[in-house]
């Protein structure tokens, strides 16, 4: 044992175990089991069935001279865990200081800590449960990815990333191997998630699996994806600055139409760049657009992530508490990651995307979307009503123009209330397996401004329910039960 911290209110005792390793059967995963004693965990005790299982791990990852991707699994808190679908997730935020605004680099412990991971961190740095965390009714995996993300590393300068195609090869490769170590989860239906940049990462990577499948012997049980508040095509959403600015009186009427005829000229550009894929087509698409569309908007000072609160340093929010407590040296050693430091965000690898491979911040990943729509792939388009940077306006306005063989139908059906407790908190518009969401009273980060009703709309979502017609409750037994604790009720279309 490494160390033991009782938190305040005995809600939590957490105990951390450190494994060499825990039997995985793959020479290129090294994991370590976290014993986190919950107190929902003391059910699972008394029944027999035993603790979820926690894991941190480090993937060697073969294409590679020295990286090693950084992970934490965390099994569902619930009582049919080897049937919970299995949910991949990947950060995909970036730091508000550079000029152009996009880019990856943000590590997955930030959702973890204060998303929709299974802790919440105190001011003493003891943890508190997260009762809305993902966890709660799917198997997670958090992923620092890319390379040099997080706790991830290679100390060979030939191992950075700079494009979604090593992104979803590496992801590829590392979903193999974990598959091979813990091969039960993957017999339920599988999905891959994020926000911000996931809004290229998740396309790529589940296209990846969707291309994977195949010729593959054993295909993975791919069944959807989910976007919160993603960049997917930037050619439509860049037209929406503008426009929603405007409707919350960031800018003026004179301003609004100036930029509206400026746009042309980016789309124009950004199209340009995703037509030829030349480097200096897709610099010179994206200096301008952020020149004459981005700029002119973020003069006027605001929170571009949440329009209703300020701005608190790079990332407009506080996350102090999360560089202090993983600075510990009991919990760096009981996660594996000994003195390697952190950064919630790599301004390396943020400035790698928008360095040497500039076309794939401007690239368009819609094709991926539409393409995997007529294969059956559920997906799902989130996003929080007060973030600015990848609104709901752009947001809807490149799903409406997803060619795919359902669009007529989808551009038919109504955007209807999505009812929790009796309050409206958002609206769902749906057509076969595309949903559509707007999530009331959040910004850029929707699990961590509305974690019931998050929680409550993934559930939905993977657990087979279509938000267009039912009006049953999502039948979850740990979703209910976390639920009530609110007083609030399941996803309810009427």
């Amino acid at each position: 044992m490494r160390g033991l911290l009782l938190v305040p209110l005995g809600l939590i005792v957490l105990q951390i175990t450190t494994i060499a390793a825990i039997g995985a059967s793959s020479s290129r995963l090294v994991e370590k089991e976290i014993d986190v004693h919950l107190a929902a965990d003391n059910k699972h005790l008394e029944s027999g069935l035993g603790k979820p299982l926690r894991l941190s791990g480090y993937f060697k990852l073969n294409r590679t001279y020295d990286a090693h991707m950084f992970y934490f699994f965390f099994e569902a808190a619930s009582e049919k865990r080897h049937e919970e679908p299995l949910a991949v997730w990947m950060t995909g935020n970036c730091p508000r200081t550079h000029p152009f605004i996009w880019g990856p680099g943000c590590s997955s412990e930030l959702a973890i800590f204060y998303e929709n991971g299974p802790f919440r961190i105190n001011e003493d740095l003891t943890l508190d449960a997260n009762e809305f965390g993902w966890d709660q009714t799917h198997n997670m995996i958090f992923v620092d990815q890319p390379i040099n993300t997080g706790f991830s590393y290679s100390e060979d300068e030939r191992d950075r990333v700079y494009d979604e195609k090593v992104v979803a090869a590496d992801m590829l490769d590392f979903l193999k191997e974990f598959r091979a170590a813990h091969p039960s989860y993957f017999e339920a239906p599988l999905f891959v998630t994020g926000e911000s940049y996931g809004g290229h990462y998740v396309p790529a990577v589940t296209y990846g699996i969707f291309e994977h499948n195949k010729v593959a012997k054993e295909p993975f049980n791919l069944k959807g994806l989910a976007i919160g508040n993603g960049l997917t095509n930037p050619a439509i959403q860049y037209g929406s600055y503008a426009d929603f600015s405007f409707a919350n009186g960031l800018i003026s009427k004179n301003v609004q139409s100036t930029l509206n005829a400026i746009y042309p000229i980016c789309r124009f550009g950004i199209n340009a760049c995703n037509t030829l894929g030349w480097d200096f087509v897709c610099s010179i698409a994206l200096i301008f657009c952020q020149d004459t569309i981005v700029a002119p908007i973020q003069a006027e000072g605001f929170n571009v992530y949440d329009i209703r609160k300020p701005c608190i340093g790079p990332l407009c929010y506080d996350f102090s508490l999360l560089d202090r407590y993983l600075a510990q040296d009991e919990v760096r050693e009981a996660l594996g990651v000994g003195d390697r430091p952190w950064q919630s965000c790599s301004p390396d690898v943020y400035n790698d995307f928008l360095g040497k491979f500039l076309r794939d911040i401007m690239r368009n990943y819609e094709d991926r979307v539409s393409t995997q729509l007529d294969a059956g792939i559920k997906v799902l388009i989130y996003v929080g009503t007060e973030d600015w940077i990848c609104n709901w306006m752009g947001n809807k306005r490149w799903v409406s123009s997803l060619a795919w063989s359902q669009r007529t139908a989808f551009d038919k059906a109504k955007e209807q209330d999505w009812q929790l407790d009796g309050n409206i908190v958002g609206t769902i518009k749906a057509a076969g397996p595309l949903s559509f969401v707007k999530v009331y009273e959040s910004g850029h980060m929707v699990p961590m401004d509305s974690p019931a009703a998050a929680l409550d709309m993934i559930t939905s979502f993977t657990h087979g329910r279509d938000n267009s017609s039912s009006t049953e409750a999502a039948g979850h037994p740990a979703l209910q039960m976390k639920l009530e604790k609110v007083r609030s009720s399941h996803l309810v279309v009427q």
